[in-house]
């Protein structure tokens, strides 16, 4: 192995799921959805013995529970999973020296060179197992040369499992698999792929890369890198301790609680927005207000992992109360949103129903075509504004 990279890909088996059985023995081995409510919620995870019916993240829940009616439904609990994906996080950055976090419960390890002091393969198994035997969570790890064959190794040794593939051997253990199994490889691709008879991974490994790339575009020549155990990309240390923030100064000092809250709204909007594009949640909200003495108060609250400004825009307003003297004119003010973990969209499953993910979603869709702010909320025009609004209540 010495000279040629060597990655490690480690994912929680049904994490949400997982935790809550630690705290509730009772749902060992039962199906179970975590997410909203029967009727209008739609399912953040569930775990495998509910899988066999069909069901899957994102799903509306009342159609999961017409799949499997004796599912058992729990509404979830954010502040255990923030707990435990930290646990976790805590006994990797203690084990080795190069690790990216992906998301609250997926990780990247570095192994390359390592084995010239380790077996680099014992060295996970026995990580493995220590993660299991102090947080009391299943996981499943991949290990190969790259990030994509090492993580398509681990959905393959799930549930509760590991797999290593050796160097030369990447084609070899891809050629079998569903092309849909290749990670970012979505359904209508996938779908036009089949229109061709290309079915397999390795129906893809023997396809012309010209040809790829006149069907599928420049995503042809990634898809045939992907195919082939081809992936150059490299481990993003992780840091913890990551913000976006935004500011804005006022032309003239101003005490106008409704203008000050519109502009938060408005900024509030814009940072919630680039998580979603970058695929972040935050933990953490804060507030800066600078008087026109300069003198300047900040406040800061601990939230649920989250990227919806429905979840955001009143908290930051309460914050708001807290930091502002109302009887002085404000020069500044800020919004800060930290603690950031990838994650995505899948953490605010818990709190919304179908129509507000559609919403989001088609939000989020014009403003990426269009540019920012093409919608927000009538509240939200005050910076930025743009002509189209369907959003009437701020």
């Amino acid at each position: 192995m010495s000279g040629k990279r060597t990655i490690m890909h480690i994912d929680l088996d049904s994490f949400f799921v997982s935790v809550e059985r630690k705290f509730d023995p009772s749902l060992i081995g039962k199906p179970v959805l975590i997410g909203g409510s029967a009727d209008r919620g739609v399912v953040a995870s569930c775990s495998y013995e509910a899988r066999k019916f069909g069901i899957h993240s994102a799903m509306p829940m009342r159609q999961a529970m017409k799949l499997c009616p004796h599912a058992i439904i729990v509404r979830g609990a954010h502040g255990r999973y923030s707990e435990a994906s930290r646990e976790v996080t805590e006994i990797i950055r203690q084990s080795v020296p190069l690790y990216q976090k992906t998301s609250v419960d997926e990780f990247y390890i570095d192994y390359t060179g390592m084995d010239r002091f380790h077996n680099c393969y014992q060295h996970a198994t026995e990580l493995r197992r220590r993660i299991i035997r102090e947080t009391g969570l299943p996981i499943s790890f991949g290990m190969s040369s790259c990030k994509t064959v090492s993580k398509m190794a681990t959905c393959q040794a799930k549930p509760n499992g590991q797999l290593y593939i050796p160097h030369g051997m990447e084609k070899a253990f891809l050629a079998p698999l569903n092309i849909s199994k290749i990670p970012g490889l979505g359904e209508s691709t996938s779908a036009k792929l089949y229109q061709y008879g290309i079915e397999k991974i390795g129906d893809l490994q023997k396809s012309n890369l010209k040809f790829l790339e006149t069907i599928l575009g420049r995503a042809g020549k990634y898809i045939w890198d992907k195919a082939n155990g081809i992936d150059e990309s490299v481990i993003v240390p992780h840091s913890e301790r990551r913000s976006i923030s935004t500011e804005h100064t006022f032309g003239s000092n101003i005490a106008d609680q409704q203008k000050i809250e519109t502009i938060l709204v408005s900024m509030t909007e814009e940072l919630a927005g680039k998580l979603r594009r970058e695929n972040l949640v935050a933990s953490c909200m804060a507030i800066k207000v600078r008087y026109a003495n300069f003198e300047t108060h900040t406040q800061q609250e601990k939230i649920a992992l989250t990227a919806a400004e429905h979840i955001l825009i009143p908290g930051i307003k309460n914050l708001l109360k807290k930091a502002w003297n109302q009887h002085l004119p404000i020069r500044l003010i800020g919004v800060r949103l930290s603690n950031l973990c990838s994650g995505g969209y899948q953490i605010n499953l818990f709190e919304d129903n179908e129509e507000r993910i559609k919403l989001y979603q088609a939000m989020d869709k014009i403003n990426f075509k269009f540019g920012e702010k093409t919608v927000c909320r009538a509240a939200g025009m005050e910076i930025g504004t743009r002509n189209f609004n369907p959003f009437m209540r701020g």
